[in-house]
């Protein structure tokens, strides 16, 4: 809000409340009472109906202002690569568990915020912002996090180059990549794979590194991953000039479809391509997932309105409120009290199916079965089902293989208890409802908490049948969810 507009409200507000006392005052004077409460009457009515329009055209003037707003990057600064076209970005949703980031570095470390939201420790403005702004060139910044122990960088006009990254082309035949090491299928980058812009100074060698190895040490350390994409990335990030930088194609935050706008992969360019802002974001093994298979996260799920409350660093609403992004994306509802789902006696239970596939390349083409009788299981839960007497059950067969994103999303906002062997269609429990239960049934060879963990930091209620081996057997699978059904009044 301008300081004008600022003004402009405060002398209206101003206004209003001298001419208010004026009346008070004047009105003692008057003998007849109906003739003054009917005068009084009709001039405040006026007065109301003037603020009324002020606020309109304020407002009104306001919104017409950021419709047309110049595109920005973080901070305010304007982008430097020209927007044409429509606006591919969709906006922010208004979702229940928002909650603002601090913005300050004093995070507690080991804390919610700190794993889940703003843990970020220092900055650093590799090419300042307010610079490039100045000089239409390009920026780059780190955000670090001493909690993960990683970065995540951002910058604005980077360009990339395909032809000088190193990847698995994709689409193979899977028989013939059975055995590929994990190596082969992470990319690899030549110098000069991608480029920033800065101001030319006498003559700049083309070869310029945009960092070295120290600022890659501290802000993007190797740590226990044995092969750094992402700073294997940032290393390969040349300086050119405003001569050198060229953009024939230029793409405006392609990313998920569903979530943000599009989906396009670095190996299906054809050339060149310039990004107008691009956020690095950092690898799966440094993200809080994956360290809590090996650091006790102190941390449990709760919801927006009481963090509004009472703060709390081992509490966080942070999945929630990626969880209702998802559904926003999808269309669906994210009010929290949508959580009812048991309208009329009515539960479902959603079978989260894992059919028997050749999980990946590098397990050299053996059928893998995390519940070696899904089958025989569902079966028996279609029959405990359809006997249920004291309320009314509902099985969902969530093959999920078979469903699209919508559906999926859908069949799990809809659930209210969700169970499925240990298998990464029960990464969707991150976009369950408030009160949706979950029961994991774990073959003894794939006990990781992964799926304990996301329940855990939404702060839904977490039940696991240990198996040993991969068989389950149905009766045991029938008493733990009768035990859940009474647990919810059914």
């Amino acid at each position: 809000m301008s300081d004008k507009k600022h003004k402009t409200l405060a002398k209206q507000r101003n206004l209003f409340c001298c001419q208010t006392k004026v009346i008070e005052t004047q009105s003692l004077n008057f003998s007849d009472m109906n003739k003054k409460h009917a005068t009084l009457f009709k001039i405040l009515l006026a007065l109301f109906a003037l603020n009324s329009i002020t606020l309109y055209l304020y407002f009104s003037s306001s919104h017409h202002h950021n419709d047309n707003r110049r595109d920005t990057t973080a901070e305010g600064f304007p982008a430097i690569i020209p927007h044409r076209g429509p606006h591919l970005s969709k906006p922010w949703p208004i979702i229940p568990s928002y909650l603002p980031w601090s913005l300050t570095s004093n995070v507690p470390s080991k804390s919610c915020e700190a794993y889940f939201g703003n843990g970020f420790t220092k900055s650093a403005d590799v090419l300042p912002a307010k610079a490039a702004v100045r000089s239409g060139s390009s920026w780059f910044r780190c955000h670090y996090s001493g909690t993960l122990r990683s970065s995540i960088c951002e910058g604005g006009k980077i360009r990339m180059d395909p032809g000088k990254i190193k990847m698995s082309r994709g689409g193979e035949k899977l028989e013939d990549v059975i055995g590929r090491t994990e190596d082969e299928e992470m990319p690899e980058f030549e110098d000069g794979a991608f480029e920033v812009e800065a101001e030319e100074r006498g003559s700049r060698s083309k070869t310029k590194k945009l960092v070295g190895e120290e600022f890659l040490n501290e802000f993007l350390p190797v740590g226990n991953v044995m092969k750094h994409t992402m700073r294997e990335l940032v290393r390969s990030i040349v300086v050119v000039g405003e001569t050198d930088f060229t953009c024939q194609e230029t793409q405006l935050e392609e990313t998920w479809k569903a979530l943000f706008s599009s989906l396009r992969y670095a190996k299906n360019f054809s050339g060149p391509v310039c990004f107008r802002h691009a956020v690095l974001s950092p690898l799966g093994y440094e993200t809080a997932l994956f360290k809590g298979l090996s650091e006790d996260i102190d941390c449990q799920g709760a919801s927006a309105h009481d963090l509004w409350q009472s703060p709390d660093d081992k509490k966080t609403a942070r999945l929630s409120e990626f969880g209702e992004m998802i559904r926003d994306a999808f269309g669906f509802p994210v009010n929290r009290h949508h959580s009812d789902k048991a309208v009329s006696g009515h539960y479902n239970i959603l079978f989260v199916r894992r059919e028997d596939y050749l999980a990946h390349p590098r397990h050299r083409g053996k059928v893998e079965s995390r519940l070696s009788n899904e089958q025989e299981v569902f079966d028996s839960l279609q029959k405990w089902a359809s006997d249920h007497q004291e309320c009314k059950v509902n099985l969902v067969n969530g093959l999920f293989a078979h469903m699209s994103m919508k559906e999926q999303v859908r069949a799990i906002q809809d659930a209210s208890v969700i169970i499925g062997a240990h298998g990464a269609g029960l990464t969707h429990i991150v976009s369950a409802t408030p009160n949706t239960v979950i029961l994991e049934i774990i073959s003894s060879f794939f006990r990781r908490p992964h799926f304990q963990l996301i329940a855990q930091w939404k702060g839904l209620e977490y039940r696991a049948i240990n198996l040993d081996g991969s068989y389950a057997n149905p009766g045991v699978v029938i008493d733990r969810l009768n035990k859940i059904m009474r647990s919810l009044g059914c």
